[in-house]
């Protein structure tokens, strides 16, 4: 699925981000723990520049604490970069990160100069609840659908500390496919941005391969699923989602499913892992053309060419 959503006020934000970038001291993404990759925003990473980031995996109560382990591994690794994970059911966690933010501007600190955040993130990944739990009180709107902040505001955390906070920011065009699966059945896209049969596909397609298990303690199947469409069938006659005719009704049970994964109704799933994502981002280099050819490779094109160019003046000369 291509995803390309991306409304007015995000545009206004990105360039906010840009025109406040040289007074920032370090960035705050938050981003989903079931989708640590996908949720992140390469804008927000070119915006970014050097400076340091606190990458915060949000949702980990939702997400396998061991891949989460693993993310955080991985993200950690990368220079300038602090990775922790929280639940905003734990509002411990939360407060701890305007501690870990100060101490990654140690030297502003020192002088005895306020430290000046900025949060940003994808729609519904939980920025507000976050913001509200830093500032001890309620300064952003919250809500379970993605974009409900559409403006910039300057938050005060601390005497030494204080927060800009930025609407949900995606990206104009999602190149990946399935990172765009993966953001629509976590709830990070809009309903009328989306195709629900086609999300759910996906997805019943993804729980067979990766989590079958999980699949079939949900739903108690009498078998296994052969593929995808099989899923929503079965599930579809389940749950009583037919028109007439005994016909699955594929929207209703469609957004059945999804909403079912976005409630964690199959436990606690991480969606992808950095070797999925790697494997993921390398066929799609392939599928663009931008993968650097071997030399046999070369060869082998350029030697078909040859023999098209052959064939034509061939062709050119019975006519």
């Amino acid at each position: 699925m291509s995803i390309q959503w991306f409304p007015g006020h995000m545009h206004k934000a990105r360039l906010q981000i840009k025109e406040a970038q040289p007074r920032v001291d370090l960035f705050v993404e938050i981003l989903d723990a079931r989708i640590p990759f996908s949720s992140q925003n390469p804008l927000l990473t070119e915006l970014r520049g050097n400076k340091p980031c606190v990458k915060v995996l949000n949702k980990s109560d939702l997400a396998d604490p061991e891949l989460t382990k693993t993310w955080l591994d991985y993200f950690n690794r990368e220079e300038g970069i602090k990775a922790v994970a929280v639940t905003t059911t734990e509002a411990k966690q939360i407060r701890r990160l305007g501690d870990i933010c100060v101490d990654m501007c140690a030297a502003k600190q020192a002088a005895g100069k306020i430290i000046t955040g900025m949060i940003v993130g994808i729609p519904n990944v939980g920025k507000s609840s976050i913001i509200n739990l830093l500032a001890g009180r309620k300064v952003a709107r919250t809500g379970n659908e993605p974009a409900v902040t559409k403006g910039q505001q300057r938050i005060k955390v601390d005497d030494g500390f204080v927060l800009l906070d930025t609407p949900g920011v995606m990206w104009p065009n999602v190149e990946n496919r399935n990172s765009g699966y993966r953001l629509a059945v976590t709830g990070a896209i809009k309903e009328t941005a989306m195709d629900y049969p086609d999300v759910a596909n996906f997805l019943a397609g993804f729980l067979l391969e990766h989590f079958p298990d999980a699949l079939m303690a949900r739903y108690e199947f009498d078998e296994m699923p052969e593929h995808a469409l099989q899923v929503l069938d079965m599930l579809g006659k389940k749950r009583g989602c037919l028109r007439k005719g005994g016909i699955i009704d594929y929207d209703r049970v469609s957004s059945i499913f999804v909403n079912e994964l976005k409630a964690a109704k199959f436990g606690r799933l991480t969606l992808e892992t950095p070797e999925l994502m790697e494997a993921e981002l390398a066929a799609l280099k392939i599928q663009q053309g931008k993968t650097p050819r071997t030399a046999a490779a070369k060869k082998k094109k350029k030697k078909s060419q040859q023999r098209d160019r052959a064939a034509k003046k061939k062709f050119k000369r019975r006519k």
